[in-house]
């Protein structure tokens, strides 16, 4: 699978999430807004914490619109072992000698993409893993402390 086809998986992973979050930021909305939402007495805060409800939603919503424009700008360029790694990396790594794919991108971390070669993990920079890799080189390592345990990790490869 090229790298235009990954971050078009990826892209609508997250248009799948922005339209969820979109729809949830309304139907919250339109609830804090409806009549039987309106208070009962002075301790009533139900129209109070529906309209947090709606705003926190709303804000999902726009990081998604804005994540998703992020990965249209990411180079489709294949990266070599002389590059450093940074977004549209899809990296190959030894993670405490479990074998593992990433691609390193600035949205859409924790998402799973399934492919014809295999499950690829999306990191953000601001993981920890992602933070671990950004910069580094194939051949280098670092460590992660991973569940309370430290783990090395190796880059093995880049594409």
């Amino acid at each position: 699978m090229d790298k235009a086809e990954l971050l078009a998986l990826l892209a609508e992973a997250l248009q799948k999430e922005l339209n969820a979050a979109q729809r949830l930021a309304k139907d919250t909305a339109e609830a804090a807004n409806h009549p039987e939402a309106r208070p009962e007495n002075d301790k009533d805060t139900r129209k109070i914490e529906l309209s947090y409800l709606a705003a926190g939603q709303a804000s999902r919503a726009k990081e998604l619109e804005t994540g998703l424009s992020w990965i249209g700008q990411i180079p489709k360029k294949p990266f070599g072992s002389a590059d450093p790694l940074q977004a549209g990396a899809l990296a190959e790594l030894d993670v405490g000698g479990k074998p593992q794919r990433v691609l390193l991108s600035p949205a859409g971390g924790g998402i799973k993409l399934s492919t014809p070669g295999g499950e690829i993990s999306v990191v953000t920079p601001s993981s920890p893993l992602g933070r671990g890799l950004l910069g580094k080189h194939v051949g280098e390592s670092f460590e992660l402390v991973i569940a309370g345990q430290r783990r090395e990790v190796v880059i093995v490869g880049v594409t």
